[in-house]
């Protein structure tokens, strides 16, 4: 199975920076996560994924007050550029939005990136689920779901034109005939669409993996199409193994008609693991974190999930009211509404139970309980691997790596070692050949095929 960190800067649990062992300013402290990144590099994790947002989320003064999660963070890809340096087989995967950006810059930063680590950059595509991010550009509104989603596709379009602007072996850099360059093996884009109109080419060479790893992370039926036609890795949200298994054949089953292998797409559904030497000491480390969620933060994160509803009025122990169809995360809305209807859960309840995952697959025992779940899971093609979530950090992901790690590797499941080099090599994805060298092997492969009429047939 692939297993990537990610690596919210205290973790994953909404008080998870008023735990004793967690790093209170980790938003802003670098070496911080040079030790995930090596721990997670130690335990050849195939990737460390850090999410983004631009804008501060939570608006309310008295509930962002009191929590460390999207109040101040690094760049990611600034962080990641830095964190390359320090590493040398972990991916590196940052979150960058199609809304509230530019396909040229972020084509220009991931292949830095992707040059920078040499071949361990992966971009993160989502469109913008929060409302507050539009009045930091200029917006007086959210662009609506579908509006988004259209942009994103062409968004994706452009970029990956522009990391195929040179071909592989465009610079020669000869320096006796003073030719840089074979002028012959750059691409100029040239793309004109309803979104965008961008000539090219990037001025950053192709990149080692030829183009960084391409990640997705929505559930919409939107996010779900758009995986399907664009995306190598997908990150996604599920409660059972049977709700797991229908989002893998879902997607899986719409690559045939993007031409694309079922191979080509890794599902990697969030896990956010308590894991305890024994049964009773996780069921401990999860009291003592629940025990740490203030109303009005726990409350406020709900309000979020559910895509900016107004709880406010309502009593907590009091059911979920009917809500209106968010213009911001859809799936995640209908996931949460969904539980609250299944369950019977209180609106106290129900911000209990996401404020350790947002609304992922939250789990808790000991290794062989953790490692039984993950392989149920990936041996059920539900999953091909898993986004861990540790629930506080340093903390979670150290017990995860020393844990359910060897749990792992003893029963076949995990990695002994790197595979490759780069990203896409230890994820097991395709090289993406540049386009004209596509070409040129289908015309030489043609040609090969065609009979010599002045041949003898053989017998």
């Amino acid at each position: 199975m692939k297993l990537n960190a990610f690596l919210h800067p205290t973790g994953h649990h909404i008080a998870a920076w008023r735990h004793p062992r967690a790093v209170a300013d980790a938003g802003v402290n670098f070496d911080h996560y040079v030790e995930l990144a090596r721990t997670a590099e130690r335990a050849k994790f195939d990737a460390i994924f850090l999410a983004d947002s631009a804008a501060v989320r939570d608006q309310n003064i008295e509930s962002a007050s009191r929590v460390a999660r999207y109040v101040v963070h690094f760049e990611p890809i600034t962080l990641l550029s830095a964190i390359a340096a320090a590493t040398r087989h972990i991916g590196l995967i940052a979150t960058a939005t199609t809304t509230y950006n530019e396909p040229f810059h972020i084509a220009r930063k991931f292949a830095s990136l992707d040059h920078i680590s040499k071949g361990r950059a992966g971009w993160n595509l989502v469109t913008s689920s929060g409302e507050v991010e539009a009045f930091n550009f200029g917006r007086e509104a959210h662009p609506a779901h579908a509006d988004r989603y259209d942009r994103a596709r062409e968004f994706a379009q452009v970029v990956t034109g522009l990391w195929d602007s040179w071909e592989d072996d465009a610079f020669v850099r000869d320096k006796e005939s003073g030719l840089y360059f074979e002028p012959s093996k750059q691409h100029v884009l040239n793309h004109k669409g309803p979104h965008f109109a961008v000539r090219g080419p990037l001025n950053v060479a192709r990149a080692p993996q030829g183009r960084p790893v391409l990640v997705q992370a929505g559930s919409s039926e939107a996010g779900k199409e758009l995986a399907a036609e664009t995306a190598e890795v997908i990150f996604t949200a599920a409660q059972t193994l049977a709700e797991a298994q229908a989002f893998y054949a879902d997607v899986k089953g719409r690559l045939p008609r993007y031409g694309r292998h079922a191979d080509h797409l890794k599902i990697l559904p969030g896990v956010s693991p308590i894991v305890g030497r024994t049964t009773e000491e996780a069921e401990e480390k999860f009291a003592q974190l629940q025990e740490l969620i203030h109303p009005a933060v726990g409350l406020s994160l709900l309000s979020q999930m559910l895509g900016g509803a107004d709880l406010t009025g309502y009593p907590l122990d009091g059911p979920l009211p009917d809500l209106p169809e968010t213009n911001a995360a859809k799936s995640r809305q209908k996931l949460l509404v969904d539980l609250a209807r299944r369950e019977g859960f209180s609106i106290r309840q129900l911000y209990q139970w996401i404020a350790g995952a947002r609304g992922h697959w939250a789990i808790r025992g000991t290794a062989k309980d953790i490692a039984d779940q993950l392989e149920a899971w990936f041996e059920g093609h539900a999953a091909d691997g898993f986004n861990v979530m540790p629930p506080y950090l340093p903390g979670g992901l150290d017990d995860f790596v020393d844990l359910v790690v060897p749990e792992l590797r003893r029963r076949g499941l995990f990695r002994e070692e790197y595979e490759g080099r780069t990203l896409r090599e230890n994820l097991g994805l395709p090289y993406p050949h540049h386009p004209a060298a596509a070409r040129a092997v289908r015309e030489n492969t043609d040609r090969r095929n065609v009979p010599n009429p002045t041949s003898t047939p053989v017998a």
